[in-house]
């Protein structure tokens, strides 16, 4: 019995420390490489979209572009002299890039004390909530990918000023080109 517990335990273990998935342009592939004992994003993903109304092409589309689905994904360092590795420009971390102060919003608000960034269910729901809060604040429709990423990276209030860099427009555009063809990806394979 401690065996078999045991080893449960060190298989949880060993999945939460998983690599990326290695086919992040197919949802398809994604949701059957992480479609194990353990895991299950597509039943993940679906349940946020249940919970918050925010369609699953663009929960996983902004992943994507946050982390490329790297667990511990964290934004590079600046470079101190140019060469010494010094500190990062901001607490963005895990799968989702949450920064601490809104992570920390996220779990007062939804009482989920022990949500991880680095936990795909965690980072899939937190987005869900993240874009509803958007839909709420901002009045944007749940399934307007690019409005939501804009919101998304540039902060509610950001969103609102409506001031938006060349690189965040570009990256929103990512974000929204993403998620149409996941969505067709994901009709096509039943998800």
């Amino acid at each position: 019995m401690r065996i078999a517990f045991f080893i449960a335990l060190m298989a949880l273990t060993l999945t939460a420390c998983a690599s990326a998935p290695s086919r992040i342009t197919d949802a398809c592939a994604i949701f059957e490489q992480r479609d194990g004992l353990f895991n299950n994003w597509a039943r993940d993903a679906k349940k946020a979209e249940r919970e918050f109304g925010v369609p699953v092409p663009i929960l996983m589309a902004t992943i994507y572009v946050e982390s490329g689905f790297k667990a511990n994904a964290r934004p590079p360092r600046t470079k101190l002299l140019g060469f010494i590795p010094w500190t990062r420009p901001s607490s963005a971390y895990g799968y989702a890039q949450a920064l601490d102060g809104t992570w920390l919003s996220y779990k007062k608000d939804t009482g989920r004390w022990s949500a991880s960034r680095s936990d795909f269910t965690d980072a899939v729901h937190f987005v869900g909530w993240y874009h509803n809060q958007s839909h709420v604040k901002n009045g944007i429709q749940l399934n307007d990918s690019y409005n939501l990423y804009l919101a998304y990276y540039s902060g509610q209030a950001g969103y609102e000023r409506g001031q938006f860099s060349s690189g965040t427009r570009q990256a929103a555009q990512k974000s929204a080109g993403m998620a149409a063809k996941y969505e067709a990806q994901l009709r096509r394979c039943g998800y």
